[in-house]
């Protein structure tokens, strides 16, 4: 059960991430049915400002003690740093020894990582940050792809909003879906999101590393409804088959049926937030020829099916 939480706050504390945390632990909705939780906010500092990462500050009235019988310890996001103050990475890897849970937001994952409780570990953290995430703690097993990742005693999340989803699947695990349910109600938000981190990150798309092939590859962007064949392209290239096939993978790194591939999804994505276009007819103008194939596609590279990701990105 989820009874006493324990909010750690320092200095460059993210507002929001905060404000998840004290949105679903920190208010009284018992008149919902919600069970009372004894919510406490601590620092090394108590009673002190903390700055802010949006030119504001907070006090914590509770000091580091707080940790000690707390049934969840939580990170919101705050400004990655060399070094965290090691009297909070001692309260955190004590307070995992004796079972409590712990639950991070956004690149509260990096104080997790500093005091190696992430270790061999499942966990996530904003996109953003993945690669300096995995450079700073390579032994902890990142997953840039999802919202949150629940590895037991220990649950992280991706970039801002990602932490309401965290927070609710905490409280659905320890507490039930109706629990859940209301809370999310009340703030007015889904009690569960589909899909993962993908759908909000610009899909890398393999670029050539040379000149060669450049005419190509741009003749294929112009030409994605055509069945783009290596015969074909290596015909177009003046290549043999085999060099054309070899030059290809060596300059954007992949094969042209995967090159294209994502292409595509990238003109599908781009005319289903621009466009209001069937998906049938995106399909057909995308080079997939069927929904069916599109479906499969987008999902693959982009994490979402084309209408989730619709309602979430259209813009026209």
């Amino acid at each position: 059960m989820l009874r006493k939480i324990a909010v750690v706050l320092m200095e460059d504390v993210a507002v929001f991430e905060f404000g998840v945390l004290s949105e679903v632990f920190g208010i009284d909705r018992t008149d919902d049915g919600v069970p009372a939780f004894d919510f406490k906010v601590c620092s090394t500092r108590p009673g002190e400002p903390l700055r802010t990462s949006s030119h504001s500050a907070v006090v914590a009235p509770y000091g580091l003690d707080e940790l000690e019988d707390a049934d969840l310890v939580a990170l919101p996001a705050t400004t990655w740093r060399e070094a965290y103050d090691e009297r909070i990475l001692d309260a955190l890897r004590k307070a995992e020894a004796r079972g409590a849970i712990l639950l991070t937001v956004c690149s509260g994952a990096f104080v997790l990582g500093a005091a190696g409780l992430l270790d061999g570990r499942k966990c996530a953290t904003h996109w953003r940050y993945a690669s300096l995430f995995r450079e700073r703690y390579p032994r902890a097993q990142l997953d840039p792809d999802v919202l949150f990742v629940d590895d037991g005693n220990i649950i992280t999340s991706a970039g801002t909003a990602a932490g309401i989803d965290a927070c609710l699947h905490l409280v659905r695990r320890e507490l039930g879906s109706a629990v859940a349910t209301r809370i999310a109600r009340r703030m007015v938000v889904p009690p569960q999101r589909d899909g993962g981190q993908r759908q909000y990150v610009d899909v890398p798309v393999p670029e050539s590393s040379g000149e060669s092939l450049q005419p190509v590859l741009d003749w294929m962007v112009a030409n994605l409804t055509v069945e783009h064949t290596v015969p074909d392209l290596a015909r177009r290239a003046q290549m043999s088959e085999r060099t054309f096939a070899r030059r290809f993978v060596a300059e954007t790194g992949t094969t042209p049926l995967k090159w294209v591939t994502t292409q595509r999804v990238l003109h599908a994505r781009t005319l289903l937030e621009q466009t209001s276009l069937g998906i049938e007819q995106i399909a057909a103008e995308a080079g997939f020829g069927t929904a069916a194939l599109l479906r499969h596609h987008f999902r693959r590279v982009v994490g979402v099916p084309p209408q989730n990701y619709r309602r979430t990105f259209q813009t026209a």
